[in-house]
């Protein structure tokens, strides 16, 4: 009689991966955090498939403080990379929102799997690639995980919302003048003394030199430089030389007249301002005046005479001066810049012959001195602009004295506590400096609400600004002659559908005409 003996064939070795992801780096420094945690719970699961042939790689894939909403993971790109060079059969994870929370990149990931024939695995969802069922189940977790990522992400826009509604700091990269201060509840910003300073300077500076590209000149040559600070994680960021862009970002900041902004709605802010509003309003209109890029002088290199005045009706936005080159003769035209970047069939404003359009404004003002009804529209016209600047004027008044008020009662109550400390003497040095400054400020307003209560136009100041204007604008070269519109002109609106131009003027340049200093003027 012959025995029988059976051979047991032993499980073919499957090499596993574990692959580990925290989105955030707090607690990452404990001797045992949520990284450990979950690379334990993959190997116990890893050593109950030991009789499957499963066996744990040395190999640690640990992604601390990555977001699962990317694939831009230093571990996961090892990871990939193991994978391709065939070293792993299996890839173990305790969830499946560690490998990724988005849809997209899961399904890419997975297709990277398949080809290399590398199975998944979650731990504590009991489920694997390798069936139908898995597949299945893994794409509903993962649509379920994007959901709730979606959910997280709205939830968090609408704190940062509720945030700016009540004036509070919601974070951020930090801004030059102030600091943030983490001791309460909620971060918030302070002042920052010595970048205050500076940062009141810039405006100043801006004013003085009515272009950017001086401006950041200007500092690089000061050395001094944009906000430098420290990420939690000790890294520090900022700290760089000026240039235009960010000359022109802190500028047009409103942080710094104690306001938050959200979705295009400002709210007043619990910090405190560093610039008064008038100054800030100011530095608003130059740039408006100006564009991005500098002045109008600085950029006007071929004495358009519309540049930066003419706009379309139709859409409201700019008509730019350009041109284009044929058989070495140039053509001058303009364009509207919503045409430009969205195509012609956005806008009905075509390109208009630049010197047809200039003649067209040249001469409905000169038309003006001998048309009543004309002169009638333009006194009316200065008259409501006149009133409108005035009304500014009272309201710039009244919020410079409220800020001198403000800053006053706050050093008499500093003085009030006693013996000053060095922050203390600081800040009442910083108080000082600033209410000198808003006095000089509001003594220049009222100069110019007075002047500009003075200045109301009338018939006689219109007749005299335009009787004259042949004669005058003959004699002027083309680079003048733009400087005398820009002095007159506040806007000029053309509107395609009745191809008709409509001008806005300023009330100080037709006084200034009227009293005959227009050569002053343009000098």
């Amino acid at each position: 009689m012959i025995a029988s003996t059976t051979t047991k064939v032993a499980a073919p070795t499957i090499r596993c991966a574990i692959y580990t992801r925290k989105s955030s780096e707090e607690g990452l420094d404990q001797e045992f955090n949520s990284l450990d945690a979950q690379r334990e719970a993959a190997e116990a699961y890893i050593v109950s498939q030991k009789s499957e042939g499963w066996t744990c790689l040395p190999n640690r894939y640990d992604d601390g403080g990555f977001t699962g909403g990317n694939t831009d993971r230093p571990a996961l790109m090892r990871l990939l990379d193991d994978i391709g060079a065939g070293k792993v059969d299996c890839v173990v994870v305790y969830k499946v929102d560690r490998l990724s929370r988005s849809l997209l990149d899961f399904a890419g990931i997975m297709a990277t799997f398949d080809r290399k024939n590398v199975s998944f695995v979650s731990v504590t969802q009991q489920f694997n690639t390798t069936t139908s069922m898995g597949r299945l189940t893994l794409n509903i977790l993962l649509s379920f995980a994007q959901f709730e990522r979606e959910i997280i992400g709205e939830r968090i826009r609408d704190k940062i919302a509720a945030q700016r509604r009540k004036g509070k700091w919601a974070g951020g990269i930090p801004v030059l003048g102030y600091d943030v201060d983490r001791s309460g509840p909620s971060p918030k910003l302070v002042v920052n003394v010595s970048e205050a300073v500076h940062v009141r300077h810039i405006f100043d500076l801006y004013l003085d030199r009515g272009s950017l590209l001086p401006v950041a000149q200007e500092l690089n040559q000061r050395e001094w430089r944009n906000k430098a600070w420290t990420t939690r994680a000790g890294q520090a960021k900022g700290g760089r030389p000026f240039d235009k862009c960010s000359v022109y970002c802190l500028l047009t900041n409103p942080i710094y007249t104690g306001k938050v902004k959200h979705r295009g709605e400002l709210y007043d802010g619990e910090h405190e301002a560093i610039v008064d509003i008038e100054r800030f309003r100011r530095v608003q209109a130059l740039l408006q005046h100006n564009g991005r890029t500098g002045g109008v002088e600085v950029r006007n290199r071929y004495g358009a005479l519309l540049k930066g005045l003419l706009h379309c009706r139709a859409c409201g936005r700019a008509m730019v001066h350009t041109f284009t080159a044929r058989k070495a003769k140039r053509y001058r035209y303009y364009a509207c810049t919503h045409a430009i970047k969205s195509g012609y069939d956005k806008c009905p404003s075509k390109s208009l012959p630049a010197g047809e359009i200039e003649q067209v404004v040249v001469d409905q003002i000169r038309c003006i001195g001998q048309d009543a009804g004309l002169l009638a529209d333009v006194i009316q016209q200065a008259q409501r602009h006149a009133e409108a600047e005035l009304h500014r004027l009272n309201i710039d008044c009244r919020d410079m004295e409220r800020q001198l008020a403000r800053d006053h009662a706050e050093i008499r109550k500093l003085a009030i506590k006693g013996p000053a400390t060095g922050a203390t003497a600081a800040r009442i040095a910083d108080l000082t400096m600033r209410m000198q400054q808003a006095e000089g400020r509001l003594a220049e307003l009222r100069e110019q609400r007075d002047a500009s209560a003075a200045e109301q136009v009338n018939e006689a100041d219109v007749k005299a600004a335009f009787e004259d204007f042949d004669t005058m604008w003959g004699a002027l070269s083309p680079r003048e002659q733009a400087k005398v519109l820009r002095l007159l002109i506040a806007r000029v609106e053309y509107d395609p559908a009745e191809s008709s131009v409509s001008i806005t003027f300023h009330p100080s340049g037709i006084k200034a005409l009227a009293a005959e200093d227009a050569q002053e003027a343009i000098a």
